[in-house]
């Protein structure tokens, strides 16, 4: 990922996170993912007074790329009030889209991001060769 691809993915991001709906933690978080084909997709946190009912913004930018049909990202960047870094249920939805070298950028508001891998960030992801085959199109985690 070139320098300037990065800066664009990390401003969109930034924009997005203007537009977040955070009422209830004050934490506004934009995110943007960017596809195998060069497509670019923002998402904002939209919080909800029943917390559990709360969307990340990491996981509103990957489901309207894929509601647009992308199913291969290439990179993530995440803007957050204090340079936060995805929550875990959001690395574990990220990995069902994207391999362990996914670029993942962590900014604030302001300033030049830090940049990691997905496999740094979670290693040992649970996956679709996880799953035991339970003849029919689906499985269940083993033990579960």
């Amino acid at each position: 990922m070139s320098p300037d691809q990065l800066e664009a993915l990390v401003a969109r991001a930034r924009e997005a996170r203007s537009r977040a709906y955070a009422p209830y933690s004050g934490y506004a978080v934009g995110a943007a993912v960017l596809g195998v084909d060069g497509r670019i997709f923002g998402g904002c946190n939209v919080e909800n007074a029943l917390y559990g009912a709360t969307v990340c913004a990491e996981r509103v930018a990957l489901w309207t790329a894929v509601a647009a049909g992308l199913r291969e990202l290439t990179a993530l960047a995440v803007v957050t009030p204090n340079g936060g870094a995805p929550c875990g249920f959001c690395r574990q939805v990220l990995a069902e889209f994207a391999g362990p070298d996914l670029v993942l950028a962590v900014a604030g508001p302001e300033g030049a991001a830090r940049v990691h891998r997905l496999g740094e960030l979670l290693p040992l992801a649970w996956g679709r060769d996880d799953l035991v085959s339970g003849g029919g199109g689906g499985g269940a985690p083993p033990g579960g």
